[in-house]
């Protein structure tokens, strides 16, 4: 490589394949397909498929309502995470990894009916999620608990 460029520092070739690479990771992001089972249906959100690359819970809470309200800024403050659409109950985000950029869609129904707030976190892609899934609904729960 050296010979083909004759005269660039060794310095300067790592930062120009660096660069290239920020480049190319950043047009072909890892995004996958919007799943089809998002939403509620028959009053709940789907189930997850795999426990390997999807998380679910169904949290107790006085006002399923409010706390999907006290959950929204804290969403909106997640690094690389978008709210997506919100209707009346239900809220859905998507949440991007910050190397290659495998996207998450994220789902929170307030199941007035039963006294819950059901969460659900799952990837688009891949056998294996490295436990992000879970681990972005316990930091939720969590933020439920304290209240925001």
């Amino acid at each position: 490589m050296v010979a083909l460029l004759p005269g660039l520092q060794p310095g300067l070739l790592l930062a120009w394949a660096h660069s290239l690479l920020m480049v190319s990771l950043a047009l072909f992001q890892l995004v996958g397909p919007v799943p089809v089972e998002l939403g509620v249906h028959d009053g709940a959100l789907a189930a997850c498929v795999s426990p390997a690359h999807c998380a679910r819970a169904d949290w107790a809470v006085a006002d399923p309502q409010a706390a999907l309200q006290t959950l929204l800024p804290v969403i909106e403050a997640m690094p690389r995470t978008m709210v997506v659409d919100t209707a009346e109950g239900y809220l859905h985000a998507t949440a991007s990894s910050a190397l290659f950029g495998f996207v998450d869609d994220l789902e929170l129904y307030a199941d007035a009916a039963h006294g819950v707030l059901q969460a659900r976190s799952v990837s688009r892609l891949g056998d294996s999620d490295l436990g992000v899934n879970g681990r972005r609904l316990a930091a939720l729960h969590q933020a439920l608990e304290a209240g925001g």
